[in-house]
């Protein structure tokens, strides 16, 4: 029983290091070696030769138009000489450039210069001149546009969902003001056609009320100014008003206005 006991002690303080496919490692392997070159670290510093020349001028404020070739191709095999060193692999545009650089300064040490069809002495580093400001140019113009804003890197599109929302428009309440007013020119256009009358028909407010309902009731929406008869004269339109108001106390009219200051309309209440 106690060589049990230690047994289950020794495996508890036994620290496992890393497992490799499953398999524990209690302790260092003694053999383990890192190779010097195992890290290597590449920069994309130039994107081509006419990139690589363009920098050697621009860091020595070296005039474009008059190019030390000597100086410039030292330096440019010095560059290539260093990409070899770190196992870089070299393209060919880089070899080519190299021997057009050791042409234009072989052609340069030539006793007699060449003549174009003018009689013109023709310099060898014209057409490598050429070329270096057309890129230029171009590579300025791609840094302005990369400088530019851009959609989904510097800006990005905001969206959201658009919900559907029911808009339920309530008409505005009639005020007594309003319906005041409505009757005021209710009388106002009755005063036009007053008569003379010998004798007045008695005029029943119940019956009047009865008379608007079997109305309100066939024809729905009714304006407000249509239920008065302008020929009844002031006492018919009196009538017709406070039987309106009456039908309204006992909520069997109610009064609409699409909107303020607009047509009042009466419809039986629901």
């Amino acid at each position: 029983m106690p060589l049990v006991s230690e047994l289950s002690l020794d495996s508890a303080e036994t620290e496992i290091l890393a497992r490799v496919r499953g398999e524990p490692f209690l302790q260092l392997p003694q053999d383990l070696y890192i190779p010097p070159d195992a890290l290597e670290v590449f920069l994309e510093t130039f994107e081509g030769p006419l990139d690589l020349l363009l920098y050697l001028i621009k860091r020595q404020n070296i005039d474009i138009l008059n190019i030390p070739v000597a100086d410039i191709t030292r330096q440019y095999v010095e560059y290539l000489d260093l990409m070899q060193n770190m196992r870089l692999e070299l393209a060919a545009e880089y070899l080519v450039m190299a021997a057009t650089l050791a042409e234009i300064k072989s052609r340069l040490l030539l006793p007699r210069p060449t003549l174009d069809d003018g009689g013109e002495e023709i310099d060898p580093r014209a057409e490598l001149v050429r070329r270096l400001q057309e890129y230029e140019r171009y590579k300025q113009a791609a840094e302005d546009l990369n400088a530019l804003p851009r959609l989904e890197r510097d800006l990005f599109a905001g969206s959201a969902p658009l919900l559907e929302r029911e808009v339920v428009r309530k008409p505005p309440p009639v005020s007594l003001a309003e319906l005041l007013q409505a009757i005021r020119e209710v009388m106002q256009r009755a005063e036009l056609y007053t008569q003379h009358q010998v004798s007045r028909e008695p005029l029943s407010v119940r019956e009047r009320m009865s008379r608007i309902l079997e109305t309100a009731n066939s024809e729905g929406f009714i304006p407000f100014t249509d239920l008065f008869e302008i020929d009844e004269g002031r006492l018919g339109i009196i009538v017709s008003f406070l039987a309106v108001l009456e039908l309204i106390r006992e909520s069997l009219l109610e009064l609409v206005q699409s909107e303020p200051f607009a047509l009042i309309y009466i419809r039986l209440r629901t």
